[in-house]
């Protein structure tokens, strides 16, 4: 049987990188894009099966060259199944003290390239019949919390235009699912920006304690292949989409007294 080739953004670290052996180990191909390619590089090195992985860097802020991008990504492998949009960055700032230009740069990352890319990806699963896409979210694109106006903002949007997405494309069977994670082990808080748009360069706690990307990927696989429209992945910090939704006053009284820096 000819392998499934899935298409990982955001694959030379963290969540991405994790997927990158996580789907190798289940005999998919793989192409794996961000935009360091030695870290890339090394990646596709300790995977399972080198020859099967494919090195594509991509910028998600340059969204002009994406339908280029993509003819490479076809031709890597003849054809695509499912793209994993992992790639992005997060934020550790309150609003006021955010400046507007951080706030586009987020957007710019997290939804515009996101989008950007799916959209021009889109036409080869249409003539196809097939395809999938998982985005992987937060549980902020649920719920807002302190010091992630921007980053909540950018996920939150990523619902609304993937679910309008997923309708628009049933009969072309094409499904999507959203990824939430919660609390996982990487260096997202090291990278995130704070409000002049410099990083963090700190772990956050919640974060060092939190679930192993391995643990995460292994989740994400499943629920993908399970065909979910969404999955939460975290600890106890996934019943707070629960409390959002029934009980929203009492949500918001915990949510502004949370740790979250």
């Amino acid at each position: 049987m000819k392998k499934n080739v899935v298409w990982i953004t955001g694959a030379s670290s963290g969540i991405g990188e994790a997927l990158v052996y996580e789907f190798t180990k289940a005999d998919y191909k793989v192409i794996i894009s961000s935009r360091k390619r030695e870290a890339l590089e090394s990646v596709r090195l300790k995977t399972k099966n080198p020859e099967d992985v494919f090195v594509l860097p991509l910028d998600l802020e340059q969204s002009g060259s994406f339908d280029a991008t993509v003819e490479k990504a076809i031709s890597a492998f003849g054809q695509i199944d499912l793209l994993i949009n992992n790639g992005g960055i997060s934020q550790r700032s309150l609003a006021a003290d955010t400046s507007l230009d951080v706030d586009r740069k987020i957007m710019e990352i997290n939804y515009f390239g996101t989008i950007a890319l799916s959209k021009a990806l889109l036409p080869h699963f249409i003539s196809r019949k097939k395809g999938h896409f998982g985005v992987v979210s937060s549980l902020v694109g649920k719920f807002g919390s302190p010091y992630r106006s921007s980053y909540a903002g950018a996920k939150h949007a990523l619902h609304g235009f993937f679910d309008s997405l997923r309708a628009e494309n049933f009969k072309e069977n094409i499904k999507v699912t959203m990824i939430c994670p919660g609390f996982i082990k990487t260096n997202v808080s090291i990278n995130a920006l704070t409000g002049d748009g410099t990083p963090l360069n700190e772990m956050d706690d919640a974060q060092n304690k939190g679930m192993s990307t391995e643990s995460c990927a292994k989740a994400i696989r499943n629920g993908i292949e399970s065909n979910k429209e969404e999955i939460l992945i975290g600890g106890k910090e996934t019943y707070a989409v629960y409390l959002k939704r029934f009980f929203p006053s009492l949500f918001s009284k915990l949510i502004r007294k949370a740790k979250v820096r």
